[in-house]
């Protein structure tokens, strides 16, 4: 099977290094494998001291690299409604496409679908993803589920409008309304959307794993970013715990970092002991050109079982019980004091630090209301009984 696997983390963790080793291995393996960077600080022709331009480029046998750049993703996708968008912002100055990189997390999305798409081509065994760092990561993998949330809200209703409200906008408030070639644009997105967070969420084909280091800043978000990713349903199922200091090291100037990093490994390992660790050293140089990035492979990626798909954490699901229903949502390592929620129509929103997530309800729940909450284990249970007909 095709397997797609997306390496995040806090900026200077090294997940380049660790994507590109993954990357190696796999090619080792004789599988066709493409290493992706959606960071726009590209590392990947630093890495393999290669020039790359906008395209897919060859490496080596079975490893292609390609650094996205969302910006020409987008002038070659959907351009019916962007010249849409583009003549509504018109402020009397002219709009071109470029501008269309203003509208936050567009760059990003498209960044995924065009991930999407190179996975649906069949093309490569392995896609291997250096993403960029945790916050935009987050951004990244949440904003599909938000965006298609809210098409599918606004969609129905939506050639309809425009068929109505075309005449009325343009004569009173100057409001040009999608064509029919954006509205078909528009409904392609819906449809790529609904495919990219199947896709994102398919455990059996996207693997998310995170690279950290030993230190308290790094360890904390690291904490977070699980919970977050947990919380979104994505499948977490493996830590990289990076540039670990030797312990024999004969100089008494490392002595007391090296008592830090183990303390802190110590809190990384019983924090995600349900997750496969692997650990890597603090090399002597710079991890640049594919013999230094090799030695990750030989020290650490020996496990045969590496790319192997772990389920590590249930999904979210729902029970019935004697009162009515129960929905159950995972989030380990949240704080039972950060954790809020409501009822929003037919959504619950789940609020945990500043993170917030909809989970729609299920038509067979639509008279149903929340009657209590319990979170214990790492899982947040919400209780519904029948309201008021």
């Amino acid at each position: 099977m095709k397997r797609i696997y997306i390496f995040t983390g806090k900026g200077g963790v090294g997940k380049s290094s660790v994507a590109a080793a993954h990357a190696l291995r796999s090619a080792d393996e004789g599988k066709k494998t493409l290493l992706i960077s959606t960071d726009m600080a590209h590392n990947l022709c630093d890495i393999f001291e290669k020039k790359l331009g906008r395209d897919i480029e060859t490496a080596m046998p079975n490893l292609d690299l390609y650094e996205i750049d969302p910006q020409y993703v987008m002038e070659n996708d959907y351009e019916e409604i962007f010249n849409y968008i583009g003549n509504l912002m018109k402020t009397g100055e002219e709009t071109n496409i470029q501008d269309m990189g203003m509208i936050p997390g567009m760059e990003e999305l498209f960044s995924l679908m065009k991930i999407s798409d190179i996975y649906a081509e069949g093309k490569y065994e392995r896609i291997i993803v250096d993403s960029a760092p945790t916050g935009e990561t987050l951004s990244l993998l949440k904003f599909p589920e938000l965006l298609s949330w809210y098409m599918e809200k606004l969609f129905p209703i939506g050639k309809v409008g425009v068929r109505v409200l075309s005449p009325v906008s343009k004569k009173l408030f100057k409001i040009e309304m999608p064509n029919k070639d954006a509205m078909n644009d528009i409904e392609k997105l819906y449809m790529k959307l609904m495919e990219l967070q199947d896709l994102l969420r398919n455990r059996e084909v996207t693997s998310v794993r995170i690279v950290t280091t030993p230190e308290k800043m790094v360890v904390e978000e690291t904490k977070r970013n699980y919970m977050y990713m947990n919380l979104f349903n994505f499948n977490v199922d493996g830590l990289y715990i990076n540039r670990i200091l030797p312990v024999d090291i004969d100089n008494g100037f490392f002595d007391q970092w090296i008592e830090l990093q183990r303390g802190y490994i110590t809190c990384l390992k019983e924090t995600f002991a349900a997750l496969p660790i692997y650990e890597i050293p603090w090399y002597d140089e710079e991890l640049k050109g594919v013999q230094n990035v090799r030695r990750i492979v030989d020290d650490v990626l020996g496990d045969v079982s590496v790319f192997e798909s772990k389920i590590i954490t249930e999904r979210e699901s729902f029970e019935e019980t004697e009162d009515g229903y129960r929905l159950k949502v995972y989030i380990p390592g949240a704080d039972k004091k950060d954790i809020d929620l409501y009822q929003a129509a037919t959504d619950i929103v789940i609020k945990t630090g500043n993170v917030k997530r909809n989970v729609p309800l299920p038509n067979s729940l639509k008279n149903y209301v929340v009657s209590g909450a319990k979170f214990e284990d790492g899982k947040l249970n919400i209780s519904f009984v029948r309201g008021d007909e």
